[in-house]
Formats: structure tokens, sequence, C-alpha cells
């Protein structure tokens, strides 16, 4: 069975620590387990949402060495 982890963001603005942490925290585990981490955007607050934050997130993601693929 392969390892599957998984970060869940509303793209409404800008990765903060608390998000960094998390998805940092999840890609590691994947990785150590070779396992997969995914990006899977939430798109629970429509009227926030943007897709410029997405294209920022996985900017971000990726400077903190969390390649991911997107679900």
């Amino acid at each position: 069975m392969t390892v599957r982890t998984r970060f869940s963001p509303s793209p409404t603005g800008m990765i903060h620590l608390g998000n960094a942490r998390a998805a940092l925290y999840s890609a590691l585990y994947a990785k150590k387990n070779q396992g997969i981490f995914i990006l899977r955007i939430e798109d629970t607050d429509a009227e926030r949402s943007e897709e410029r934050y997405v294209a920022a997130l996985q900017d971000d993601l990726n400077w903190l060495g969390a390649q991911c693929g997107q679900y």
C-alpha cells in the first residue's frame, strides 16, 4: 500500500507559517515512506478564492522542497 498525504488549502491568500508547517510535515512523511504528497485545492470559499493564490501556493511549496502532485 502506498502512503498518500495531502495538503488542502482554500486559495484565499498567501501561505502562512501554519500552512507551511502542515504542508511540510505531510510532504516529509510521504517522502520518508516512499509515498505521494498531493496538493488538493479546496473550493470552500468561492468568494475569496483566486487562481493567483493557487499558483503562489505551488511556488511556495516548491520553494520549501515539498514537491507535490495535484489532485
